[in-house]
Formats: C-alpha cells, structure tokens, sequence
C-alpha cells in the first residue's frame, strides 16, 4: 500500500511541475483577421473553420481562456501568401495543423506581435494591423536605403548618410515646434507605394523630445527615403498645448531639402480633398500655420 501511495504522490508531483512550466511556457495565437484570408484557409481539408464571424469568436474564446491560465499570450496575423511560400520554401505540408503552428511561431519571432492583455478581438486586430503595416513600411524604406550603395562621386554610402540627415532633420523639428504634444506625419512617394510614418513626441520645458524610438526609427528611415531618391512628398506636424488652439505645420520635399510651407499652403493642404480636388472645410479650433525654416546640417544631397 506504501509503494502505491508512493507512486500516487510521484504522479501528484509530476503533473503539478508540468502545470508550472506550462505557465512559463509562452502561447502565440495566429489571427486571420480579413475575411478574404480566411476564405483562402477553407481550401485547406484540416482548417475545420467555414465562418469569418464564429472563426473570430473562437480565438476570442481562446484567448480569453490563455489568459485565465496564466499564461503569457501574444496574437500575430496569419498571412495565406506568406504561409503558403514559407510552405513551398521549407517543403512542408500546407495542410496539416502543425504546418500553421509552425508558420505562426515563425512570423511571431519576426516581431510582428503583440501581447494580448484581455482587450477584446474587434480592439486587438487594428492595431495589429497597425502593427504589420509599420513593419512592412520599415522593411521596404530599410530595403531602399540598402540598394542605393555608395555615391559615385564621395564614396560614401547614400542611406546612411540620408538616414544621419535625416535624424539632424527630426531633431530640428521638434526643438523648433517648442513645448508640448506633437503628432508628425511624414509621407514619400516609392516605387509603387506611398512610405507613411508617424511619429508622436513630447516637448518639456526642457527642450528635450520624448519618443518611442521605435517610432523615431520609422520616421526617419522613411524620410530618409525622400531625402536620398530626391523625391517628392513632405511632413505635417500637429501640436497640442493645454487651452492653446492646436497648430498645424508642413514642409515639403524638394530635391532632398525640407522646404518651410506658408500658412496659405498648409491651410490649402488640408482643406483639399486629395482625390476629389474639391474644397473641405477647415477643422474648428485649429490654426494653419508656416513651418519654420530648419537647419540644414552640412554636406547634403549626392
């Protein structure tokens, strides 16, 4: 009888050490978030899922349940195209469970995810997609600034450079701005794209930005596209002051430079509908204002 009870408290034991490192364990959920991705999924015999709608209640439902384990939980995006030449790639199965389980693990260690901390599903995916949009705009301004390679003339590379001028150019920006909460959004036509990024700052009384630098990256990898294709495009800025008007400010791209626009530009740019041409009234309690002229660091353009 001893050696039974023995045998009882071992198997007690081992299942308790097994619940403790699950709980150490971490959990990656893969989300199909747009309803044309997971019609794609339904091609595949062992994806059991014939409904968008209940599909989405499911993950809710295994989320939440994740997180009353205990567990550290994060959500991905699921991307059919991706999968199915990470598929072809790696010669494996597209139509088995562990193939997506794999995949999932394999676009989360790309860094394309985020924590889940009980918000609901219809709150997470946007910002999800947020996320992999940003992602997506780095890699391809990152891509860019790689291919350009040395100048002909000087010798030196032509992204680092733009990206080192770049960076002189932000920090101009939000010192001339002054104090207080700045929205900035710079956008540069590519290729086949249009390169957006934004960027949220704090100014103190000490004149020292506050930013996610993450986000300071994006911003000016992108401008730093425009700077070194001398292309067009430009940046807006929006600051918020506690019982001030909030102001908005603009430059434009002009042959690698930053160029000030007037008030009577910015105003024109954000009271003209872009696709329509037509007039769009002005934002109540908002002044359009000229940017300030930038200092210009030296040696620029190639």
């Amino acid at each position: 009888m001893e050696h039974i009870s023995n045998d009882r408290n071992r198997t007690r034991t081992t299942k308790s050490m097994r619940r403790v490192l699950r709980r150490e364990a971490p959990s990656t959920v893969g989300v199909l978030a747009d309803a044309e991705d997971f019609a794609t999924m339904t091609g595949y015999r062992t994806f059991i899922f014939d409904d968008h709608r209940a599909y989405l209640q499911q993950v809710d439902a295994l989320l939440r349940t994740l997180a009353a384990q205990g567990l550290h939980t994060s959500v991905t995006l699921f991307d059919p195209g991706e999968f199915a030449e990470f598929c072809t790639t790696g010669g494996l199965d597209p139509d088995r469970p562990e193939t997506r389980a794999r995949f999932t693990a394999h676009t989360a260690s790309r860094g394309v995810c985020l924590p889940y901390t009980g918000q609901p599903l219809d709150r997470l995916v946007p910002l999800l997609v947020d996320a992999a949009v940003r992602q997506a705009t780095w890699d391809c301004a990152s891509l860019l600034l790689a291919d350009l390679g040395n100048c002909a003339e000087c010798g030196q590379d032509v992204g680092r450079e733009a990206f080192e001028r770049s960076s002189h150019l932000l920090v101009t920006l939000l010192q001339g701005a002054g104090t207080g909460l700045h929205h900035l959004v710079c956008s540069v036509p590519a290729e086949e794209e249009q390169l957006l990024a934004v960027l949220h700052a704090e100014v103190g009384d000490d004149g020292i930005p506050e930013l996610d630098d993450d986000e300071g990256a994006e911003f000016v990898t992108v401008l730093a596209v425009g700077v070194a294709l001398e292309s067009p495009g430009g940046i807006v800025l929006r600051t918020t002051r506690p019982g001030e008007p909030d102001r908005l400010h603009g430059w434009r791209l002009d042959r690698g430079n930053l160029v000030a626009l007037t008030a009577g530009e910015v105003f024109s740019a954000y009271c003209t509908d872009a696709e329509t041409g037509e007039p769009v009234a002005p934002e109540h309690g908002v002044e359009y204002c000229a940017g300030h002229p930038l200092d210009e660091p030296p040696g620029s353009g190639h």
